[in-house]
């Protein structure tokens, strides 16, 4: 019988996120990425999506394969995120990064109370799992140290090539390795598996470079307080920035969870410096002029307990707006988020609070994915017998199939497959596999409780606690509750309905006495939420589904 590899995607087909790929040979799988999916506004009560791992469960289980491996391409949530899920429902087996993506994914575990397992390799270092040999060669993205996994096996040579870009100017200097993927090209490789997210933009991603003078004319020119929200894990932009602020003898600041546990881990393995000299604790804001100082903060995706949204609306304890202030956001909203990212930025507006983003010009954010040249270079450094996009929607892969017609691919050779559909890899030939049928995984972060669908979520937690509807009318220009609000309660005892409304509408009443300009309706909502589920709780040890309506007057 023919060898062969399996190919399978239980994430990162058809979508940008939730990445997972499995390669099997013969009993072995080797795992790449492991990632999570974001919710959108529509996913009432779940923060996080998780990839459908019953089949490797039931590999592992019943038909008595064998994890060998894991290898994380990078350390973006997307193809690390879902580690803390995921692991523990697995066997152990060895995972491999480079150094920061290592780190990272180990610090997501701690954060979970995990043991750190993530293994360190080097780049252009052959490490061998099982069957496979694997090497990482160090790309250019969003974050350092993120790479591309070469992946030798009996039925051929494997080109894994998630998320990047061929940045020739990157801020920091280091670069692509030409010279290891044209080496890798020459020894024959079987199919390129590539990311496919830019192939509808022609020509190339701007270098990171194209930021430096936007960045200096926007900090010199700010009156107030110069505010910068990005992507955490770009260390590379806040480099740059971190770079200019200290030409211009300002003092810099870091707020929120997120960006300051990133930027320690990054000092840690030398991707980031400053003069420490010049770091300001968020408590100690207050004691400079506003003109002194450049903040990051967290929060670029409009997150609803995020550092940036808790400034926007008032309720940082130490850190607050004035008119004076600039905020820039330098990150787009990765898809899924516009609406909350679009909330923030009108929240800002209507304090009158100057917002710079992409949509309206201004130049100070450049892509993390290669478009449509970058992907035919890497088509032509690898020389693959096969193409197989990754890691796009199925319009980003459609338009990738005609990038490799234009590079000399026939139809037959560029695969174009769904998450689920098992590819299969003989030395002279390929054929389609089983279809395997993959569940919505939903997660509510805080809990860590997974289900098979939102709504299950919902209807469980009716059942059990019942509902309390809460109909709020609030003056859109003192934010004072006018009036009672109306509370309706179902699946609770008729007495302790009664008190329930009672007991809400009282804690309304406090918690909306002063006067105060509403910036952010979808934030006073879940304002709402919070006080009644807090009052409920306290009073009744209850926790029933509160679905605020807040009526502007």
């Amino acid at each position: 019988m023919d060898k062969a590899l399996s190919y399978i995607s239980l994430g990162g087909l058809g979508e940008v996120t939730k990445n997972l790929h499995v390669y099997q040979f013969g009993d072995e799988i080797l795992l790449v990425d492991c990632g999570l999916g974001f919710a959108d506004e529509t996913m009432i009560g779940v923060d996080l999506l998780l990839p459908d791992i019953s089949y490797l469960q039931k590999a592992v289980t019943q038909n008595k394969k064998r994890i060998v491996g894991m290898v994380i391409s990078h350390g973006h949530e997307d193809h690390m995120g879902a580690l803390p899920f995921v692991l523990p429902q697995l066997p152990e087996f060895p995972i491999y990064g480079s150094s920061f993506t290592a780190a990272m994914a180990n610090q997501k575990l701690e954060d979970f109370g995990l043991k750190p397992t993530v293994r360190e390799v080097s780049f252009n270092h052959d490490v061998q799992i099982g069957s496979f040999i694997i090497s990482l060669i160090h790309v250019t993205h969003s974050i350092p140290d993120t790479s591309h996994v070469v992946i030798k096996t009996p039925v051929g040579n494997f080109y894994h090539g998630s998320d990047f870009k061929f940045d020739l100017t990157p801020f920091g200097g280091k670069k692509t390795d030409f010279q290891a993927i044209a080496k890798v090209g020459s020894m024959g490789i079987r199919c390129l598996m590539s990311e496919c997210l830019g192939s509808e933009r022609l020509g190339y991603t701007p270098s990171e470079k194209t930021l430096q003078e936007p960045f200096i004319q926007a900090i010199r020119d700010c009156q107030g307080k110069c505010i910068v929200t990005t992507y955490s894990s770009n260390i590379s932009r806040l480099q740059q920035i971190i770079s200019i602020a200290e030409s211009m003898n300002k003092r810099i600041c870091f707020v929120g969870r997120s960006i300051i546990k990133t930027k320690e881990l990054a000092r840690q393995k030398g991707l980031l410096s400053y003069n420490k000299s010049r770091e300001v604790q968020p408590d100690q804001v207050k004691r400079y002029k506003d003109n002194e100082l450049v903040l990051f903060v967290a929060g670029s995706q409009g997150q609803e307990n995020s550092a940036l949204t808790r400034i926007v609306n008032g309720e940082h304890r130490s850190i607050q707006l004035h008119k004076q202030d600039v905020i820039i956001f330098s990150a787009d909203p990765i898809p899924g988020n516009e609406v909350s990212v679009y909330s923030v930025i009108d929240a800002v507006s209507r304090l009158g609070i100057k917002v710079l983003y992409s949509d309206i010009g201004g130049n100070f954010h450049v892509s993390g994915h290669g478009s449509s040249q970058e992907l035919m270079l890497l088509m032509s450094l690898v020389k693959p017998r096969q193409v197989l996009p990754i890691s796009g929607g199925y319009r980003h892969m459609v338009a990738y199939r005609e990038l490799a017609k234009q590079a000399g691919f026939t139809e037959k050779d560029i695969i174009l497959a769904q998450e689920g559909q098992e590819i299969i890899f003989y030395k002279d030939r390929i054929q389609y596999g089983q279809k395997i049928p993959l569940r919505h995984i939903y997660v509510d972060e805080i809990s860590g409780e997974q289900m098979e669908h939102f709504v299950l979520h919902d209807r469980q937690r009716i059942s059990q606690e019942g509902i309390v509807a809460i109909i709020a009318e609030i003056e859109a220009e003192t934010g004072i509750l006018t009036g009672m609000p109306e509370i309706v309660s179902r699946g609770l005892p008729s007495k302790d309905s009664q008190e329930i409304n009672k007991i809400v509408a009282e804690a309304l009443k406090k918690a909306f006495p002063q006067k105060t300009q509403i910036s952010d309706w979808n934030y006073l909502r879940k304002q709402v939420r919070e006080v009644a589920e807090k009052a409920i709780f306290e009073e009744f040890s209850r926790r029933p589904l509160v679905l605020p309506v807040v009526i502007e007057m």
